[in-house]
């Protein structure tokens, strides 16, 4: 934009004052210093470019003598109302765009894909999202700023729901929750883990995909899990198992509840069966994770096997374990059960 481009009366009466200080020797008032900050917010929200409005606020000075003092506060004033005009915008900016993905991820479809196609979201395609754990404050803002940075702001999103910090991007885009992950792992402190959600389409899909991936966290909590990164692709059987809650709870009282009654306790013998199941059955692997002797496992499924009924080593029998050990994971078992 040229300097003549520029509104006429936006740098109305600035020619004056500089005349008045030229001829008085007196700066400018506080009331014409708001005036410059008034003018300089006003540029920006008209789209002037800073520069062209810097020149033609220099340009006014020439052939007046003696008026740089006030020609630099009024050029500082008018680049603090043009700045804090664009500070104003971009807060604006970034409000709206985490209250679009707040209500994205509770599926409240108010102007929904209207408001999509401007932060850049097209709802016909497939979306995957990311939740991570131990949040600290400031995060938020660095790791939005660095994925923003790599993938453009049009192919990321990323806000702060029920305490997780919520990445949604296309699924086309694989390296979106890769450099998510990274920076979780480079910023928050020890104790974050990552839910994934699997890629799902449209708005309903964003949705489905953040419960998905809030419920993996939820899983891995129960069932011990120590990987710092759950995909909810990879623990489609547990929610199933979760449907039925009272007969899976059936389940866990009729094979466990006989483990109640063991000397020691009924936790070394289910450590021991997780064990079993983590190593495919082989029991000297399943001692090496557990710490002791092969033969305290042996001794301890023996025990398993006359308590319960059930044997490891038959592969309906192992199935039917398996499903009530998880089961039991997963309820806190035994605590609050019947006995």
């Amino acid at each position: 934009m040229a300097i003549s481009e520029l509104p006429a009366d936006l740098l109305d009466g600035h020619r004056q004052r500089l005349a008045e200080h030229a001829a008085t020797g007196r700066l400018f008032s506080r009331e014409s210093l708001d005036a410059y900050r008034a003018a300089g917010t006003r540029a920006a929200e008209l789209g002037v470019p800073l520069r062209s409005l810097v020149d033609t606020a220099l340009a006014a000075g020439e052939g007046l003598p003696a008026v740089l003092p006030a020609l630099r506060m009024a050029v500082s004033a008018l680049m603090e109302g043009y700045e804090q005009a664009q500070l104003a915008a971009l807060r604006q900016e970034e409000n709206a765009r985490r209250e679009f993905v707040d209500d994205l991820l509770q599926g409240r479809a108010e102007r929904l894909a209207e408001r999509a196609e401007h932060f850049g979201l097209r709802l016909a395609e497939s979306y995957v999202v990311a939740v991570a754990r131990g949040l600290r404050d400031g995060d938020q803002d660095r790791i939005e700023r660095d994925l923003i940075a790599r993938f453009g702001s049009h192919n990321v999103l990323v806000a702060v729901r029920d305490s997780l910090l919520v990445c949604v991007a296309p699924a086309t885009l694989t390296a979106a929750v890769g450099e998510f992950t990274h920076h979780v792992r480079t910023r928050f402190p020890s104790g974050w883990r990552v839910g994934v959600g699997r890629a799902q389409r449209g708005p309903g899909g964003v949705v489905a995909s953040y419960r998905e991936a809030a419920q993996a966290l939820e899983l891995a909590d129960g069932l011990g899990l120590t990987l710092d990164v759950v995909k909810a692709a990879d623990l489609l059987v547990f929610p199933v198992l979760l449907r039925d809650r009272s007969a899976i709870e059936d389940l866990v009282t009729s094979v466990l509840n006989p483990l109640l009654e063991a000397r020691g306790g009924h936790e070394p013998l289910l450590e021991t069966l997780e064990a079993i199941f983590a190593s495919h059955g082989n029991q000297t692997a399943a001692a090496r994770r557990l710490g002791v002797s092969a033969r305290a496992v042996t001794y301890r499924l023996e025990r398993i096997r006359r308590l319960t009924g059930f044997s490891p080593d038959d592969p309906t029998q192992r199935f039917t374990l398996e499903t009530a050990v998880l089961g039991a994971r997963l309820l806190g078992w035994p605590k609050g059960f019947p006995r």
